[in-house]
């Protein structure tokens, strides 16, 4: 049932107690870990410690492309498509930030509403919240949670501007490329780099002018990238998302796709890059809240003025500085 991003009401319930209900589908329990991990709640290492042993089951699937390609009427298709074949589905819907709020802007999930009373899909809207990537801090702890909760498949819709376009590939077991006819594709993607992050390629509104030479082009691209990593080759799939046509085979391919990252090792390597930068990112955030407490000192307007008078020079006053982090 679709949730909105947000604090949400307080609950008195232990870790352990609302791990439990999470994984027993309660949709509350869900909401309120998820909620937790937003909120940058002191118990969050409490909470991934208690998820840890749950997860590594759900297949994660990015869904990227520019805006106006259908992500979200693509999203939608594909759990219609997935609760057909009797798979829970989670999804992380992630929008622009409010600059007012910090919360979710586009607020379109609405299109979303007819799985309100489907206890098998849990949908959450994420805010940016000024991520430089695109993607909110908290996307990959809240996809741990929705995988311990016993999700088959968790599907991560992003903004599609800029750098999110190509976050997402680090985060997803599978990366969906979605193109229109009529939005200048062959350009776009060229330049946003998804030839190289795309494991299926999806052109929705295949019913309009364009959707046969928009496939043409991007299989004449995908030629001249190098993609020799591996042994898979990424299909190109055509859609009417709206209509429901040409879903099933979009299923089919990211189910071929899993059986390969399986079968070739990929799987276990994709995960562990992605745990890798996971480790980085929460690391990077200690030093830099260490780094606030350092920087609010004097030493550091000292330490300035000495590099415009010369007496010191930028490196070695950045080396007075990181000794007091203890780096």
């Amino acid at each position: 049932m679709p949730e909105q991003s947000g604090p949400g009401r307080r609950s008195a319930a232990s870790v352990p107690d609302l791990v439990a209900s999470a994984r027993a589908g309660e949709a509350r329990a869900v909401a309120r870990l998820i909620s937790l991990v937003e909120d940058e709640s002191p118990l969050l290492r409490e909470v991934t410690a208690a998820l840890a042993p749950h997860t590594g089951h759900a297949h994660v699937i990015g869904l990227t492309g520019s805006p106006g390609v259908g992500k979200s009427t693509s999203t939608d298709a594909l759990i219609r498509a997935f609760r057909a074949a009797g798979r829970r589905v989670g999804v992380l819907a992630i929008d622009p930030s409010s600059p007012f709020s910090g919360g979710a802007l586009l607020g379109d999930r609405v299109r979303m509403g007819d799985h309100a009373t489907d206890e098998g899909v849990y949908i959450r809207s994420m805010a940016a919240r000024g991520h430089l990537g695109g993607l909110s801090w908290s996307t990959p702890q809240a996809m741990r949670v929705l995988d311990a909760a016993g999700f088959d498949v968790v599907l991560v819709e992003t903004v599609g501007v800029g750098q999110s376009e190509v976050e997402v590939a680090g985060l997803a077991d599978t990366t969906v490329v979605l193109l229109a006819p009529g939005m200048g594709d062959g350009i776009q993607a060229a330049k946003a780099g998804i030839l190289e992050i795309g494991d299926v390629y999806v052109v929705n509104k295949a019913d309009r002018d364009g959707a046969d030479q928009v496939a043409r082009d991007l299989r004449g691209m995908l030629h001249l990238v190098d993609r020799s990593s591996g042994g898979w080759q990424q299909p190109i799939l055509k859609t009417v998302a709206q209509e429901g046509e040409g879903v099933v085979e979009v299923v089919a391919a990211l189910d071929e796709h899993l059986a390969w990252l399986g079968s070739s090792g990929q799987l276990v390597r994709r995960r562990a890059r992605r745990a890798r930068a996971e480790i980085e990112a929460i690391a990077v955030a200690a030093l830099r809240r260490r780094w606030t407490v350092v920087g609010e000192h004097d030493e550091l307007d000292d330490l300035a003025t000495a590099v415009v008078d010369g007496t010191s020079d930028p490196y070695a006053a950045a080396d007075r500085l990181l000794g007091q982090l203890g780096t």
